[in-house]
């Protein structure tokens, strides 16, 4: 058997755990995504409508997870603030994600010089944590959801650049690559076929980190009054709402934390799950 047969039947060997773990994300995915529209179209509530009649109550049969403090449902509103939570961290930990792989792949590739340019601008990116840079940005442009989605982008590829540049440079003479080479592959070719299957894995673990930090980010400026302004729906904003009633009316804070603390917590379940069938655990 030639050695490029066996590389490739120990390829597909290592990474058939991992395409079931992701065929079983995909699959979990899609039925949250079902069950969190179909809470949108069954709830009777609208997430901004206001009953001042019905202020700060708490849990019941009608209203699951109580009012706020302008009666508005907070069900409903832990529902609709899920897409911005949860979407705006996906983005923004997405765009992290793919700007961060393209400039560590093209800084491992691109010979000392660039390397040595490219990995300097990255290093000076890592001077600014996300939240100081995220409330600077708002402190100069004003709060919104524009300039903290634009805070938190500039300073989320940095992780990902180092490690894509580190495993590229590891692979870099590996003999399946070598092999390629020989067999007259362009660059171009390689990189897709060979490099980046054998790259993904290792940052897709960092990823499901990056979202979750991201949704404690978002979460967090909201909740200091940087980020998704009211009346929108956001985890972080309902947790600002309730802090003035945190003493009289304890849920309006307690179901927007519990909600931040699961998705927290199931994402990186995911990439606990996920390093550990790398590692070949089962």
């Amino acid at each position: 058997m030639s050695m490029s047969r066996t590389f490739a039947i120990s390829s597909r060997e290592t990474l058939d755990p991992l395409r079931r773990f992701k065929r079983r994300v995909a699959f979990a995915a899609f039925i949250l995504l079902g069950l969190w529209s179909l809470s949108l179209w069954l709830t009777p509530y609208e997430p901004a409508a206001a009953d001042f009649l019905d202020r700060l109550a708490p849990p019941s049969a009608a209203h699951w997870a109580g009012t706020d403090h302008l009666g508005r449902d907070i069900a409903t509103r832990l529902l609709y603030g899920a897409g911005w939570s949860l979407g705006l961290s996906l983005a923004i930990s997405l765009t992290g994600f793919v700007v961060g792989t393209l400039v560590g792949i093209f800084a491992a590739r691109s010979g000392p010089a660039g390397d040595f340019a490219v990995m300097r601008v990255t290093d000076s990116f890592f001077a600014f944590p996300e939240l100081i840079a995220a409330v600077t940005f708002a402190g100069l442009f004003g709060p919104s959801t524009t300039n903290l989605v634009i805070a938190l982008m500039m300073v989320s590829w940095m992780k990902f650049a180092r490690l894509a540049r580190a495993l590229t440079l590891s692979l870099g003479d590996s003999d399946f690559i070598t092999q390629a080479r020989l067999n007259g592959l362009s660059s171009p070719l390689i990189l897709w076929r060979h490099l980046l299957p054998n790259i993904l894995p290792s940052l897709l673990v960092l990823w499901t980190n990056s979202w979750s930090r991201t949704i404690l980010s978002v979460s967090g400026l909201s909740f200091l009054g940087f980020g998704v302004q009211p009346p929108s729906a956001e985890w972080g904003a309902m947790l600002l709402d309730g802090k003035a009633y945190m003493q009289t009316a304890p849920h309006i804070m307690i179901f927007p934390g519990l909600a931040v603390l699961l998705a927290v917590m199931a994402i990186n379940l995911t990439g606990d799950r996920l390093r550990d069938l790398m590692a070949g655990k089962t």
